[in-house]
């Protein structure tokens, strides 16, 4: 067996089916491999949508995305797509060719470091020097991509070290001695936390996506429930909790829901949980939860303090503390004399004025507009959606508009670039989850801007039969910019105008994909309906207002200080 043959019987037996990937000079050895094995492969048009549907597959379906490219610029065209996974913890592999091992360091043709490039970005990095030492690579890389707070991980394998005899891989056994996360809380801090939300009056939980990282949903739920406590979530963790129950009162930051930021501002006790407090997200530090005492539960300890003060560090997984939590408070709550009853009766309080709070300030989605108001667009898009469709989006307008204005029932349904904002994620990472989950419905809503950037695989769609329905939101700019320039630059319209942009029903057509152009009311809910109903793939160009934005916290201010508000019906 040669070395490249070895990553493939390496990738299969982690569970791998998919390569997202595109061939060059130093991975022949390599596809020639591919070429008879069983694992399968899909050809993109461009490297990064390669990286991005890896990390689609992998927030879709738990299961670590992977991803080919050869060296040089095939290798650096997949950054952007690892540092997204990077920024958003989402588990890919990365495969890249290198020149052989004799010429490293050379400077040989299509010669880059990437070991050195996407050390910053990645959990770890592997440079194989023997062909012995690649099953064991590939097997740690999917455990390092996995476990713990997830990532992506890069493997560089030499040209020579594909073609390579294996000699005896036995020998070649890597371990990381230094990598070993906790997983479970400290049952003295856990217990010291419960202590503290027993005594607060306005406790209220913040759930990131670590919980949906770490499958904790109905854990979330169950907790939050016992003790009375609402809960908001960040972007990543939209769909950590559902969005039509009541105890969840939707988004904090700068694009937050008003009722979300409110009540955080409010609590005496925020109960974090698989979050890192990004700016986007706090808003004016010194002011988040200046009235509350912080508890912070997290699988990376660096996380933890980095950016809030908190009153009690809990390192561990989000689904093993929450149980841990969980089966604390059930032995207070059996127990007569541990004033269970009278927590729960003063936690209450603070949820029905929670609740009724968000019931007075929910947003307006119905217009009658032309141009289409985009409100009135997420509106009948999930009117026609099942909760088990997925929903990836780009980063722009369209993305906050969709966050707010879809519910969101169930974890990984709404996939999206948070920490990196990733302009060209949404589509290819819509390929990546279809793939992934061929009996979901998935639905790509992006903006012009972006999808601009990875159009090129509307071939990749037609080629390999993978059914999407693009909802472009079409208003010829860069949305978020455009407001950005409008609400804080004088109007000083700089190069936010897309100008010139083509046909998009034509441009689809040319690949061979079905387009239709929407510009009045109801007719995206009818076109969304037909287009799941066909099993094709279909691209619906949304013409949308241009001057219709949505509010939000100006930079560096408290989550409070919303710049224009949600019109209520």
């Amino acid at each position: 067996m040669r070395g490249g043959e070895a990553i493939i019987k390496a990738l299969i037996e982690e569970g791998a089916d998919t390569i997202f990937g595109y061939p060059g000079g130093q991975v022949l050895p390599f596809y020639d491999m591919i070429y008879d094995s069983d694992i399968k492969h899909i050809l993109v048009r461009h490297e990064q949508s390669a990286s991005h549907a890896a990390d689609g597959y992998a927030r879709a379906s738990g299961r670590p995305g992977v991803c080919l490219s050869t060296s040089g610029p095939g290798a650096t065209n997949l950054v952007t797509g690892i540092a997204t996974a990077y920024m958003d913890s989402s588990p890919i592999i990365a495969i890249t060719g290198q020149v052989s091992t004799n010429l490293i360091g050379n400077d040989a043709f299509q010669e880059v470091d990437m070991i050195g490039i996407t050390m910053p970005i990645t959990k770890h990095g592997f440079q194989p020097k023997d062909s012995n030492e690649v099953s064991s690579i590939v097997k740690k890389s999917f455990e390092l991509a996995s476990t713990g707070r997830p990532g992506p991980v890069v493997i560089d394998v030499p040209k020579d070290i594909q073609e390579q005899i294996i000699g005896n891989r036995k020998k070649a056994i890597f371990d990381l001695p230094g990598y070993s996360p906790n997983l479970e809380g400290n049952i003295k801090q856990i217990k010291k936390a419960i202590k503290l939300i027993k005594s607060s009056k306005k406790a209220i939980i913040l759930a990131g996506g670590g919980v949906i990282l770490s499958n904790a949903s109905k854990k979330l739920k169950e907790f939050s429930k016992l003790i009375n406590a609402p809960v908001v979530t960040t972007l990543m963790g939209k769909g950590s909790y559902d969005e039509e129950d009541d105890f969840n009162l939707g988004m904090i930051g700068m694009h937050g829901r008003k009722v979300a930021n409110f009540s955080i501002a409010e609590s005496d006790c925020i109960i974090a949980i698989g979050c890192r407090f990004s700016d986007r997200a706090t808003g004016k530090i010194s002011e988040f939860g200046k009235n509350a005492k912080i508890i912070h539960i997290d699988v990376d300890p660096a996380e933890i303090g980095k950016i809030i003060e908190v009153e009690i560090p809990i390192v561990g997984d989000g689904k093993i503390v929450l149980n841990q939590f969980i089966e604390m408070i059930k032995e207070l709550k059996s127990s007569k004399d541990s004033g269970y009853e009278n927590w729960i009766n003063n936690s209450q309080k603070w949820l029905n004025k929670a609740i009724e709070f968000k019931k007075s300030c929910i947003p307006r989605v119905s217009y009658d507009n032309i141009p289409l108001k985009p409100q009135q667009v997420i509106k009948e898009i999930s009117e026609v959606i099942s909760e088990d469709t997925i929903i990836t989006t780009d980063v722009g307008q369209h993305q906050m508009w969709a966050a707010h204005y879809l519910n969101t029932k169930n974890p990984r349904k709404f996939i999206s670039s948070g920490g990196l904002g990733t302009m060209g994620f949404g589509f290819p990472s819509a390929i990546g989850a279809k793939v992934a989950m061929p009996e979901n419905d998935v639905i790509s809503i992006t903006g012009d801007g972006g999808f601009l950037m990875v159009c090129q695989d509307l071939a990749t769609i037609k080629e390999y039969d993978i059914p999407l329905i693009i909802c472009l939101f079409d208003n010829r700019k860069l949305g978020m910019v455009y407001q950005w320039q409008n609400l804080f630059f004088n109007k000083r319209l700089s190069h936010t105008d897309l100008g010139t942009t083509p046909d998009f029903i034509k441009l689809a057509e040319s690949f061979g994909i079905d387009g239709v152009k929407v510009e009045k009311p109801g007719e995206t809910k009818e076109e969304v309906k037909k287009a799941l109903k066909s099993g094709e793939s279909k691209l619906l160009n949304i013409v949308i207002d241009k001057e219709e934005v949505i509010p939000m916290v100006p930079p560096g201010e408290c989550l409070t200080e919303i710049l224009g508000d949600y019109h209520t019906e």
